[in-house]
This record gives C-alpha cells, structure tokens and sequence, in this order.
C-alpha cells in the first residue's frame, strides 16, 4: 500500500508539479499538515502528510456520482466543491492503481484548464 513518499514523488512526476503546505496558521492542526500539489499556481491535489488517510483531488463531474457509489473510500470532497473535488480513502477499498490513475486525471483536468502561455511554460520547465 501506499505511504506519503511513493505519493508525493507520483504527484511531482508530472510536469511543472510543485508541492507546498500552505496552512501553517490553521487553527486545527489537521489542516497544519496539509501539503497541498500545484500546477502552475492551481491545486490539483492536497494530502494530510502526518494521517495520510485520504487525497483530495479534481474528478470529472460525469464520473463523481458513479465513482461513489463504486467505492466506499470515495467521498465528497473535504472543504472543497463537492461537484468538483473528490476525497479518496487510502488502505479502503479503492486499488493504488485507481488513485494514482485518479490522481493523474486530476492533474490532467487542471492542465487543460490553463492558459495557452501557462500550458507552454510546463513544457519548457
């Protein structure tokens, strides 16, 4: 199964992918130790790096309500739009394969919604 290193280096595999924790003055130490994954300056993805027990990433609307009643480990998604962003339990019911091709279409959904300078800056980094 999966543990915070193997994920965070998949997530910064993708081109221009940069990580930050960006909640150092949350009230709630939970949010504290939220690392959160970036391309260009948008989330993608964020992940407790201390529970490690979900990642919260953009789905396909088409897919949200399927992919939930698939699997018990996917849920709205935490402090975010619920019609765009999805909670994905790791050590439930979901294979890594599914979150890391998840993940990936959460990356992919981001880079299409770039500008056309934004997409050629990731090429040349």
């Amino acid at each position: 199964s999966m543990n915070i290193e193997d994920f965070r280096n998949y997530c910064l595999s993708f081109d221009g992918v940069h990580d930050k924790m960006p909640f150092g003055k949350a009230a709630s130490e939970y949010d504290r130790n939220i690392l959160v994954f970036y391309v260009a300056d948008k989330w993608f993805c964020f992940v407790n790096i201390d529970v490690f027990d979900f990642c919260c990433i953009k789905s396909d609307t088409a897919q949200i309500e399927d992919l939930q009643s698939r699997y018990e480990g996917i849920k709205p998604g935490y402090h975010m739009n619920k019609k765009y962003w999805i909670s994905v339990c790791f050590n439930a019911d979901v294979p890594d394969k599914e979150i890391k091709a998840l993940v990936k279409q959460s990356y992919d959904i981001v880079v299409t919604s770039l500008s056309k300078k934004e997409k050629e800056a990731l090429r040349i980094m």
